[in-house]
């Protein structure tokens, strides 16, 4: 690894300056789901056991440099008290003195970083206010590090740095997913447009042996290749790109494997009346009908792309999954790769839009070796494309 973790530096009586994602769902002051907040214990609690003092840096929402009572972070305080299992004291301001001598206790979490218009301009003025509070600093919020903001980069250039337990977990799964994977590897990337996801194909190709896409974006493929697919979401505009993603694939050696069947209907609708079609380049749907999921031959031949797999990532749905029956092909490849999974014959990691939903939905979660909650920030990662956060990191070697 090219970044130091927890393991590198030495927090004893020290103020550690920890960057963490927190910026969870809220309704009515209270959070209702504290997925992010549990994955940033393990980091807190060994900088505890360290005899290090922690100082958590988050934003909450987006204020755009304007102090906004409705995202303080006071909000995420019972939750994130609760975790921890002791009162997380909240600081509310960040003069350099009166932080530095406001109520302190074994946990401290900064107010919401982007009340400052320094933190998105990675204002070098602001980062050195920053560094002024602690010791240390320590990265926990991968999800961020796609954003080259004072938090997430300026402040590792200016004091010892290293990786928290949860960018450790995601850096290095990532690392064996994509940098340096276990072979053959291959990926699910579905989803609704291509066009959101053109970068991330493009680099796909050229790493992977075996790419299946799937959801809204596969009907563009296959009208590409001249299908007709009556009412289905697909993209014009973007045949074309479609048709140089299956040549560059076709020329870096990565099978393309797109549905051979889909389940067609007119009404997109909770059990909706639908049949299976052949999807081809034959194929002539009339002008009502869309498919909004693969069907069960695409499913087979999904089972067997996957049996010949020693790495898969994932990111996003095969289909409609929102609302059966049109989460079938989804939840059936999911269920079979956490099996696989499960068996110790597959390295899988997901993450990314809907792709955490979909898979909770399957029940396949807990199966899958690793689950990111990152959203821009892994799907940066899948294009190639170097991550400010992860950057400022690696200078700082173990």
């Amino acid at each position: 690894m090219a970044w130091k973790t927890l393991d590198d530096v030495d927090v004893k009586g020290k103020r550690v300056l920890v960057r963490v994602d927190i910026n969870v769902p809220v309704e009515n002051g209270h959070v209702t789901d504290t997925t992010r907040i549990d994955r940033i214990v393990p980091t807190i609690k060994d900088i505890l056991a360290r005899g290090g003092t922690p100082l958590m840096i988050a934003h909450f929402g987006r204020p755009k440099g304007q102090a906004n009572p409705e995202m303080s972070l006071a909000q995420v305080i019972p939750a994130l008290s609760a975790a921890l299992g002791q009162e997380v004291a909240l600081i509310d301001t960040l003069v350099g003195a009166e932080a530095m001598t406001a109520p302190t206790g074994p946990v401290m979490l900064l107010e919401n970083i982007r009340f400052h218009p320094g933190e998105t301009a990675n204002d070098q003025t602001f980062a050195r206010r920053l560094a002024a509070l602690g010791d240390v600093y320590c990265n926990d919020a991968f999800s961020a590090a796609h954003r080259a903001h004072a938090s997430t980069e300026a402040l590792a250039r200016l004091m010892p740095a290293c990786a928290g337990r949860l960018m450790q977990a995601e850096l290095s799964a990532l690392e064996a997913a994509l940098s340096n994977p276990q072979r053959p590897v291959g990926a699910v990337v579905g989803g609704a447009k291509v066009s959101t996801k053109i970068e991330l194909l493009e680099n796909l190709v050229n790493r992977l042996d075996v790419l299946v896409i799937g959801g809204g974006m596969a009907n563009t493929f296959l009208a590409a290749l001249g299908a007709n697919l009556g009412a289905s979401l697909q993209e014009p505009d973007y045949f074309d790109t479609a048709k140089d993603i299956i040549a560059q694939a076709n020329k870096a050696g990565c099978r393309v494997l797109l549905p051979s069947d889909g389940l067609v209907a007119r009404e997109f609708a909770a059990g909706a009346p639908h049949e299976v079609s052949v999807l081809d380049a034959t194929t002539k749907l009339a002008a009502d009908q869309m498919v909004l999921d693969a069907g069960p031959d695409s499913i087979a031949h999904i089972k067997m792309a996957f049996e010949g797999l020693k790495t898969l990532i994932w990111n996003g749905p095969l289909g409609a999954f929102e609302i059966a029956p049109f989460d079938t092909a989804t939840v059936a490849a999911a269920k079979i790769a956490a099996k696989q999974t499960r068996d110790g014959v597959l390295i899988s990691v997901a993450g990314g839009g809907d792709t955490v939903a979909a898979l909770n939905q399957a029940g396949a979660t807990d199966d899958f070796t690793y689950i990111s909650t990152a959203g821009g920030a892994f799907l940066e990662w899948m294009e190639g494309k170097t991550l400010p956060g992860v950057a400022a990191l690696e200078g700082k070697r173990a």
